[in-house]
């Protein structure tokens, strides 16, 4: 399978587990990775026959401005399901960063990543 790579899909979200992270919003970054058969495209040169990287950023855009959800794990569920049944993708891989989750002590990043 080949792959395709898209980082750093940023966007505001109100997700967290306390009431002033779901009232107040913090940035939230998304990285996918799509195994996806590129081979036709590579050869035809047409975005019909590939995925529309512009459609899956503003989707995951909007992912991440929906919700609320309590945890970065669901919305990288919700994202990767999303993702993977609107563009008939075969494998996802979605890592959703949180680098200013209130945890009590300066960390650069908290991410979890799903692979479906």
């Amino acid at each position: 399978m080949d792959e395709l790579r898209i980082t750093g899909i940023q966007a505001k979200g109100f997700h967290g587990l306390f009431d002033f992270e779901r009232r107040d919003g913090q940035t939230f970054l998304v990285d996918l990775l799509l195994q996806l058969d590129l081979s036709k495209p590579g050869k035809t040169d047409s975005i019909e026959d590939t995925v529309d990287y512009g459609a899956i950023t503003a989707r995951v855009k909007e992912l991440i401005e929906s919700g609320p959800y309590l945890l970065i794990e669901r919305l990288a569920e919700v994202i990767a399901t999303t993702l993977k049944d609107e563009f008939s993708l075969s494998q996802i891989e979605v890592r959703v960063h949180k680098p200013d989750a209130p945890v009590g002590v300066k960390v650069e990043d908290i991410s979890v990543t799903i692979r479906r």
